[in-house]
């Protein structure tokens, strides 16, 4: 059996709910790393699938690892309580269904070494299916370095592949950890708040393969998650300004109707909805789930039609006509 080192250099942080499918070729990626002074945090949030068992045969292999297994609470309380645990200055996140690459610590540990003034580091990624097949990704690689980060965070674009980061625990910590207001964009919004604090950066290597498939949380969730961004955003211009932040004590973020009233200005809720209106426009879970019906009061409050006629013909080939038909007659009517 690996001992379980007394001080670790690095504490490893993953949260898994009913992950057993991928579970195993997950933590045998974090074991296999060339990197090797770390403990390894796998908390349980209450699965009722084989996680606990897998979880039990591998902590009998590896003292390195440190299973909690304790009720449901969700994920935002379940990364918290990893930052509360971990016994390491530096912190790297790993999902349950991804695959680490053998020198991703040792090369990320390096460059927070090497680069005292940074606090995150994150790194490209190998997009693949449920069968550990090429994913087809439309989108370019993340940025690099902070500054280009910065400009991406303003237009709203995603900076870092969360289970792809290593960040220095305590400065997370101080900044509030992961806002249980954000559920689903709780990663995004933190990226924000450390913006401000600290330099970010991205290794350009391919050094964790994230997967895809069918069901996954932010496949279910998109709308959810689009709502909530622009609304960090909202919030992380108006710390900018030397305002307060009115969704730092939320446990839940309000209807967009009420945003307008939260941050004591008109103009907020019409601008979230713009803003997550147009990043809905590709995803198939929202266009034919409650994406729909926001992107058409977007249009009917005079937002900015671009591209959504084809949307209309998106909606057609995902089987959709009578939508195509509802979003075609708001824009014929606005």
């Amino acid at each position: 059996m690996t001992a379980q080192p007394a001080s670790p250099a690095l504490s490893v942080a993953m949260s898994v709910y009913n992950g057993a499918r991928f579970l195993a070729p997950a933590i045998e990626s974090v074991l296999a790393q060339s990197f090797t002074d770390f403990e390894f945090l796998i908390l349980d949030d209450g699965s009722g699938d084989g996680t606990a068992a897998i979880l039990a045969d591998y902590a009998a292999r590896d003292a390195r690892i440190r299973p909690i297994i304790r009720e449901n609470r969700g994920l935002i309380a379940s990364l918290n309580q990893l930052l509360d645990e971990a016994r390491s200055p530096l912190v790297a996140r790993m999902d349950a269904d991804d695959i680490c690459l053998p020198d991703r610590f040792a090369k990320q540990v390096a460059f927070l070494s090497a680069h005292p003034d940074h606090s995150v580091v994150g790194c490209w990624a190998e997009d693949i299916d449920e069968d550990g097949r090429a994913w087809p990704v439309q989108h370019p690689d993340h940025p690099l370095m902070h500054t280009e980060m910065e400009e991406a965070l303003r237009e709203g674009r995603s900076v870092l592949v969360h289970p792809a980061v290593m960040y220095r625990r305590d400065l997370v910590r101080r900044v509030g950890g992961y806002h249980a207001a954000f559920r689903h964009c709780e990663d995004f919004d933190l990226w924000l708040r450390l913006a401000n604090q600290t330099k970010m950066a991205n290794l350009p290597e391919r050094l964790l393969r994230y997967r895809h498939y069918a069901g996954q949380v932010s496949k279910r969730h998109a709308t959810e998650q689009a709502v909530g961004a622009a609304i960090a955003r909202e919030a992380w211009r108006v710390r900018g300004e030397g305002k307060a932040d009115p969704t730092a004590s939320l446990d839940t973020l309000p209807p967009i109707e009420e945003l307008d009233m939260l941050f004591g200005e008109s103009g907020v809720a019409q601008r979230v909805r713009g803003r997550a209106a147009f990043g809905l426009l590709h995803s198939r879970s929202a266009l034919t789930g409650d994406g729909l019906d926001l992107i058409i009061r977007h249009v009917r409050e005079g937002g900015a039609r671009e591209g959504l006629w084809r949307t209309a013909a998106r909606l057609v080939r995902f089987g959709q006509p009578l939508r195509a038909a509802r979003l075609s007659a708001a824009l014929l009517a606005a």
